[in-house]
């Protein structure tokens, strides 16, 4: 009975450290399953996080990129239309530069034609006083305008060397011309022997320092001079006459 008693007690001590030790061992694979589901969630937890990271870093580099991208396409733009605005500006002055040499090579060469004229005119000028009877009345003319215009009480007649006679002849005409027209008393004229006007130009030859005839005349003191030579008259009708020159020379260029 005893012995039974004893046998009895420590099956039951064994059972109990068994059903312990059994109870230890599931308490301890519930914690690790735990455990590993914790670790299981915060995996797919980062993982999550982790997508979420990158798609927003990915959406943000290609915001950046696609803003860098427009900032360079515009700074592109700016700096070609830049170069094309230079480029036209640089064209327009270019084309301006060239019209303004061909204005000034029409220019020098209206200008030219004109004086060649001009030269045509001067040359047909020393055949005025070929003509004697015809350039002794041109002569007198040109006393009484003088004498006009001078308004002087006396006055100082110079001509050339080859015209002294002939003028010295149209003094008496002239200021009979001069009383005449101006109903008053013509100024007393004098020739002028020793200074003349210069000797007309050689046969074939171009000479600025010749003249074509007509009359210089000053009052005594030498303070108030009227040019009243061939080369003066020309010149007063090229200036006055200017515009219609042009006008018939270049009208119908194009």
């Amino acid at each position: 009975h005893d012995v039974s008693c004893f046998n009895t007690a420590a099956l039951h001590n064994l059972l109990y450290l068994y059903f312990g030790i059994l109870c230890t061992k599931m308490n301890e694979m519930e914690v690790e399953r735990q455990i590993e589901n914790m670790c299981r969630f915060i995996r797919q937890e980062a993982e999550e996080k982790a997508n979420e990271i990158q798609v927003s870093a990915e959406e943000e580099f290609n915001l950046e990129k696609l803003q860098l991208l427009e900032q360079e396409k515009s700074k592109i733009r700016r700096e070609y239309e830049r170069r094309e605005a230079q480029a036209e500006v640089k064209k327009k002055i270019e084309y301006s530069k060239q019209l303004n040499e061909q204005r000034i090579k029409v220019l020098v060469a209206r200008e030219n034609a004109i004086q060649e004229v001009l030269m045509e005119a001067k040359l047909k000028l020393r055949d005025v006083s070929k003509n004697p009877a015809n350039y002794k009345r041109l002569l007198t003319d040109f006393l009484v305008q003088a004498a006009r215009k001078l308004k002087e009480k006396t006055a100082v007649v110079r001509c050339r060397q080859v015209d002294l006679i002939l003028v010295k002849e149209s003094l008496e005409p002239a200021r009979k011309q001069y009383a005449g027209l101006f109903h008053e008393e013509a100024p007393v004229l004098t020739v002028d022997q020793v200074n003349f006007l210069p000797p007309p130009a050689q046969t074939g030859k171009d000479d600025e320092m010749s003249s074509c005839g007509g009359i210089v005349m000053m009052s005594t003191d030498g303070r108030i001079v009227v040019k009243n030579t061939l080369e003066d008259r020309l010149k007063i009708t090229y200036e006055a006459n200017l515009p219609v020159i042009r006008a018939r020379l270049f009208d119908n260029e194009a």
